[in-house]
């Protein structure tokens, strides 16, 4: 039987920055818009890299694609846990 082989990531997800729990309150009037690349602050390379599809009242629906090793493909988390993908990684990722 042939082994399965890791799916490969065009983004590098160890790069992107944990953002504590601490700084979330700090981040209490974020400004997300449809189509901005986001990332789960605690976990990065759990949810992935997502697009933000919609924003409503705090909330964000996301489609993260499965691009995290949990392989969350679509959620709606409040806007203060997302983070904005920095464009150094964006970069990289070209």
């Amino acid at each position: 039987m042939p082994k399965k082989r890791k799916k490969s990531n065009q983004f590098q997800l160890d790069q992107l920055p944990v953002v504590q729990v601490y700084h979330w309150k700090s981040r209490s009037k974020p400004t997300l818009k449809k189509g901005e690349l986001v990332y789960y602050g605690p976990f990065p390379a759990s949810y992935g890299i997502g697009e933000v599809q919609n924003v409503t009242k705090g909330l964000a629906a996301v489609d993260f694609r499965g691009t995290g090793t949990a392989q969350v493909h679509e959620d709606v988390i409040h806007e203060r846990y997302l983070v904005p993908v920095p464009e150094t990684v964006l970069k990289k990722a070209s």
